[in-house]
């Protein structure tokens, strides 16, 4: 069991947008337009933004096996993307906007 509680620990370390702010900032053209599409539709981050955003406002006890394996990806791709930082000013580029699908905002 504690290992899903690391998972949550580390989840809400990655994840520094709250869902009004995840939630907000997935009805922007900005966010719709970042990430790899699938079949021409909504993007992978896109997507699990939404997902992020369901999580966020579940109850602790009421995650599920499903919940962590997800709460997990977010963390590895949020790690990894962080890790490719471009140089410069990076607030209105696709590297922040594809993170912050994911509940990352680097800026903050």
């Amino acid at each position: 069991m504690s290992g899903d509680r690391d998972v949550a620990a580390e989840f809400g370390e990655a994840v520094n947008m709250t869902a009004k702010e995840l939630e907000r900032w997935l009805d922007t053209d900005e966010s719709k337009e970042a990430g790899q599409k699938r079949d021409g539709g909504e993007s992978t981050g896109h997507a699990s933004g939404r997902g992020i955003v369901r999580l966020l406002r579940k109850g602790k006890s009421s995650l599920n096996g499903h919940d962590y394996e997800h709460m997990t990806k977010v963390i590895g791709y949020i790690h990894r993307h962080l890790a490719q930082r471009p140089s410069g000013d990076v607030r209105e580029t696709r590297w922040r906007h594809s993170l912050m699908n994911w509940g990352h905002d680097p800026l903050k």
